[in-house]
């Protein structure tokens, strides 16, 4: 059976006067799009923008919330009550899913940026907040997630489920991700890149920042767009893929191929 597999990446996230990413080029290559909702980055004129884009190429708009963290771009954790959280994210879904109507196409996914989407892998209660945001504003999202506290009660909750897997960042023994706080967190090389990308989608696996061998099984890849090396890991992890045989489809369509 012909692997397929979603190719994500983190855009919209400029803000006024101040630009971050290409996200015209990067969108070329995609299948999904986490944008920023307004709180680590983003705007109205930027959100507007990067979901026309997203329109006009045909990939599929999800959403990408956030601590209210603009200053630390949302990757400094926070100590937040749950209600706090799940308003914070109803807020945000609310902001993006006005520009996705406006755009005559549906949000298909929500997966927490930074600090945040590392939190709910490990906390049951910010991950409650997440999922019951989630379903009062669209029950029919998807929870595009890695493996923890809010896929599985996501699943317990019969909520549809995708998993993704980080094929630009280092990973701990214990399948949770190296801290951005040390130097080696992130990876940069194109070539090594697209080589975990295709290993994690043809064989199940990737290897930690020691050299352990880490089974996942992913249906989404994310790429990371707010580095200079960006075009060209999505474009040579594109070109390994297809190479390799995999199909690239939204996520969406992944998960009803799956039951159908």
């Amino acid at each position: 059976m012909t692997p397929t597999l979603d190719l994500v990446a983190d855009v919209g996230e400029s803000y006024g006067a101040y630009t971050l990413g290409d996200d015209n080029a990067l969108l070329d290559v995609l299948t999904s799009a986490n944008v920023a909702c307004g709180f680590h980055a983003g705007d109205p004129q930027v959100m507007d923008r990067t979901v026309a884009a997203c329109q006009l190429r045909g990939v599929a708009v999800g959403a990408h919330p956030s601590f209210p963290d603009r200053t630390g771009f949302g990757r400094r954790p926070m100590e937040l009550t749950e209600t706090e959280i799940r308003l914070d994210v109803m807020y945000q879904l609310g902001a993006l899913s006005a520009f996705t109507a406006a755009h005559g196409i549906k949000l298909q996914h929500i997966t927490p940026h930074g600090s945040l989407g590392n939190l709910v892998v490990t906390r049951a209660d910010y991950a409650r907040a997440v999922i019951d945001a989630a379903t009062a504003v669209n029950p029919d999202i998807i929870f595009l997630a890695q493996e923890g506290e809010l896929a599985a009660l996501a699943r317990r909750r019969g909520l549809p489920v995708a998993i993704f897997g980080i094929a630009d960042r280092n990973y701990e023994d214990d399948g949770t991700l190296v801290s951005r706080s040390k130097d080696n967190a992130v990876l940069h090389d194109p070539v090594l890149i697209a080589a975990r990308t295709v290993k994690m989608v043809t064989e199940g696996v990737i290897e930690s920042i020691h050299g352990k061998a880490i089974p996942i099984q992913c249906d989404s890849v994310l790429l990371h767009g707010d580095n200079p090396e960006s075009i060209q890991v999505a474009l040579k992890t594109r070109e390994a893929l297809l190479q390799a045989g995999v199909r690239l489809a939204p996520v969406a369509e992944i998960l009803h191929n799956k039951v159908s």
